[in-house]
């Protein structure tokens, strides 16, 4: 019996690996999908080959390419973003690591505190999550992101409108700001040479400023695999858990199984209480069935997958909240023209931000010209100025909002670093009606697939109204920056910042698990990813507030299961770029 098992191995399980197996406890990791253990060999720039979510290497799917990419059934249009794999999601995040706003918290009592979803806070106080935060900044390590030509032309653009540069990592008011980054900073020869010895480890160190962020990083080459620039969990937690006994004093070094899909969590009846005992999973690449039981278990398999797994594993949901709340933070894209360059390919994938508490935040963004003529054209507006029976949403940007299509289109895609792209990211409201549930209509060789109910045009009218906000402010940026054409994409949802599908909550009428992450039905099941989240943050990236979450649900587990004392607030964290878990890594062929 293994003391506890995690399903998922992306942004949240990896975290709790790390934690526990530095206590000495026996941690198995499962994953769905592939290990992508040789990223040098696995991974590539080109992004059709990295990105197509039929066949890509980055999709969710199993590991095994010939084989069909796992689906999803779709309510209304969205995109589906997540990967499978070892890494999870954070195979392809930009590492962007902010601090939710203090207002999604319990006992805010800002002047703006009636500006955030009041009836679904998180269940303790930002200044109790504090410590986790800085723990976890010094674990990945978060530093400030490296900064060129486009973050100058935003930040000189916000100050001429009068905004003030935000210097703390809490966010306190409207403010730009560097971006709080998980991606190792250029060292060496790093961003300076194209000459490829010169941008190999040891001559370069960090980001190499390929500007691939999106299609998961495998610079510097040569570099061991916690010293890979993007700080994603497969290059930072995942190698911390695998040799906890290196560095760790009582640690014990965890284990993990890819290629493990979870079909069902298995649960008794024990002094009076739904416990969980353990999983069975499905070898994908076999077919091979195997079950373990184990003390606890951690879910972290996805703001989609966690429900699907639940509810067809028929654990109690006497008040049906299992898959209720899932907020997508309501992406939008804006994007200008320039007359000149703006470096907007150069570099990691946002490096800059503009926050407005209770209203959401803007990032630019770094993206390929590939990947921006995508996103452009998943618009809920339809084609630009080309019928009128589409939503045609006007405001700061020029004419109608939509795709751009033909000339419009080439004339963005001809020059890209003659472009600025802003990321709109709301606060969304937690609503009831958006939700996960096992499809009636279609199995997979999992089971019952997951059936996503979330349509952008029914959402709350807060959360409307934020992204009206965010997307005309981020228009005015570009306008003073010196754009001299922009427009408005008005993107249907994209399933990647997803969260609160299994939230926390003090009520159980309203939540899934408890203040501690324990399930409140379900004696010994913790959930410790994005789904766990309380609401949408105030509209941060969600990435860093979900693993200090769960680096305290991990203090949690220790203390009620295994007579263990808490050890964020009387020690210090090792970096996971510290020359101990480097030379694991290496030692071990990690």
């Amino acid at each position: 019996m293994r003391d506890v098992i995690i399903i998922g191995a992306g942004g949240g399980g990896p975290v709790v690996a790390k934690e526990l197996a530095a206590q000495g406890l026996d941690v198995l990791m499962l994953e769905a999908g592939g290990r992508n253990a040789k990223p040098e060999q696995d991974w590539s720039h080109f992004e059709d080959d990295s990105n197509n979510p039929l066949n890509g290497v980055m999709r969710f799917g199993p590991s095994d390419r010939s084989k069909p990419a796992w689906y999803r059934q779709m309510s209304a249009p969205a995109m589906n973003m997540n990967m499978a794999g070892v890494g999870g999601t954070t195979q392809i995040y930009f590492g962007n690591c902010p601090r939710a706003m203090p207002g999604a918290f319990k006992g805010y009592s800002g002047t703006d505190a009636a500006d955030y979803d009041r009836n679904y806070e998180f269940p303790f106080s930002y200044e109790e999550l504090r410590p986790y935060y800085e723990w976890v900044e010094e674990t990945l390590p978060v530093q400030t992101a490296a900064m060129g030509k486009n973050e100058k032309l935003f930040y000189n653009a916000c100050e001429s409108m009068g905004m003030s540069c935000q210097t703390s990592r809490d966010i306190s008011s409207d403010a730009y700001r560097p971006q709080q980054n998980a991606v190792l900073q250029p060292g060496g020869n790093a961003g300076l040479s194209s000459n490829a010895s010169e941008i190999t480890y040891p001559n370069a160190t960090g980001c190499t400023m390929c500007g691939h962020c999106v299609q998961g990083c495998f610079e510097p080459m040569g570099a061991p695999r916690n010293l890979k620039a993007k700080r994603s969990t497969d290059n930072s937690y995942v190698p911390m858990a695998l040799t906890a006994n290196a560095w760790a004093t009582a640690g014990k070094a965890a284990s993990i199984i890819s290629d493990a899909f979870v079909t069902q969590i298995h649960s008794s009846q024990v002094n009076g209480k739904t416990t969980a005992t353990g999983v069975t999973w499905r070898n994908t690449l076999t077919d091979e069935v195997v079950t373990e039981n184990a003390k606890v278990v951690v879910m972290a398999a996805g703001c989609l997958e966690n429900p699907r797994l639940w509810q067809n594993s028929n654990l109690p949901n006497s008040h049906d909240w299992v898959g209720r709340g899932l907020t997508d933070h309501a992406f939008d894209l804006v994007c200008g023209q320039f007359p000149f360059d703006t470096g907007s390919t150069k570099g990691v994938g946002s490096s800059s931000r503009a926050d407005f508490p209770g209203k959401g935040c803007i990032e630019p963004t770094t993206i390929g010209p590939a990947f921006l003529a995508a996103n452009l054209n998943m618009s809920d507006s339809g084609m630009r100025g080309y019928y009128d029976n589409g939503r045609g949403i006007f405001g700061e940007w020029d004419g109608p909002s939509g795709r751009p299509v033909g000339k419009e289109l080439k004339s963005f895609m001809t020059d890209i670093n003659k472009t600025m792209t802003m990321l709109i990211i709301t606060d969304d409201d937690v609503e009831a009606d958006n939700r996960v549930i096992p499809s009636g209509i279609i199995n997979d060789d999992n089971g019952p697939i997951a059936e996503v109910t979330l349509n952008k045009r029914t959402r709350s009218a807060r959360t409307l109204a934020n992204r009206e906000f965010l997307a005309n402010k981020a228009a005015s940026i570009l306008r003073a920056a010196g754009a001299t054409n922009i427009i408005r994409a008005d993107i249907v949802p994209l399933l990647i910042h997803v969260q609160s599908s299994m939230r926390m909550g003090d009520d159980p009428a309203n939540s899934v698990i408890n203040a501690n992450g324990e399930a409140h039905e379900v004696h010994g099941l913790y959930i410790a990813d994005n789904s766990a989240l309380s609401n949408a943050l105030g509209g941060p990236n969600p990435t860093l507030t979900t693993q200090a979450l769960a680096t305290r649900t991990s203090e949690k587990i220790m203390e009620k299961h295994f007579a263990g004392t808490s050890w964020v607030n009387s020690s210090s964290p090792l970096s996971s770029i510290d020359n101990l878990v480097t030379q694991a890594v290496i030692s071990r062929g990690l």
